[in-house]
């Protein structure tokens, strides 16, 4: 089967209910960025970002995939699908995706602030201050904040490199080190975009719009999709 690599952004969990990144004043629900998403806000109030992610992570239990996550886990029947997610929340996995690579983390997972290789799954919506380590030290969300570096980068590009299609759901290409993924998939190699807003793509070879909602464009790209499998 040929390899389908799919970049996914908030577009697609928005249709399920979850909140974009931030709205038009800069806030991301209701919290500034840089005190709830940074290296800086969590060294200033450890509290208020464990909380904002208890949330979130609530949140995104409350709510369930839509027909975007599920048409791109039914592609597994007809590609080697890797999702390569911005997103951190489960919604691709509970949907049916078998391998996806989230780039800016888990929101399901904490992770060592003394070993940042020690990685753990969180059981329900809470992760508290006390919660520690197997070596004594806090436990942090295991996001990838603004200011540090993204783990699941090099990752990524290898699958983009190896795309025989690379498919863009949900993002309009403009949060990096992400939106530079389309730059390592080979000039000629079918690219497809869905999205409702479109960015300047001439740069990348041609490239497939269809300016729409992730399910309902998604929809209308599955047939062109199984004719190149």
């Amino acid at each position: 089967m040929r390899n389908l690599i799919v970049l996914t952004g908030a577009g697609i969990s928005a249709e399920s209910g979850i909140p974009t990144f931030r709205d038009a004043g800069g806030l991301w629900e209701g919290f500034r960025v840089e005190d709830v998403a940074s290296p800086e806000g969590w060294a200033r109030n450890p509290e208020i970002v464990l909380d904002f992610y208890n949330q979130r992570r609530k949140k995104a239990l409350e709510v369930k995939p839509n027909r975007g996550h599920e048409i791109l886990a039914g592609l597994e029947e007809h590609f080697n699908v890797t999702v390569v997610t911005q997103n951190v929340d489960n919604l691709h996995e509970r949907a049916g995706s078998s391998h996806v690579i989230h780039l800016h983390g888990s929101l399901f997972e904490s992770r060592s602030t003394l070993d940042e290789s020690l990685v753990y799954p969180i059981a329900g919506w809470e992760l508290n201050k006390g919660d520690l380590c197997e070596k004594g030290s806090q436990l942090r969300p295991n996001i990838v904040w603004f200011g540090e570096l993204v783990p699941m980068m090099e990752t990524a590009v290898r699958y983009a490199a190896g795309a025989d299609l690379f498919l863009v759901v949900g993002t309009s290409l403009v949060v990096y080190p992400a939106a530079g993924l389309i730059n390592y998939v080979g000039y000629d190699v079918p690219k497809f975009l869905v999205d409702p807003n479109i960015p300047d793509l001439s740069f990348t070879g041609h490239v497939e719009v269809v300016q729409d909602k992730a399910g309902a464009g998604l929809e209308k790209l599955k047939p062109r999709l199984l004719e190149l499998a």
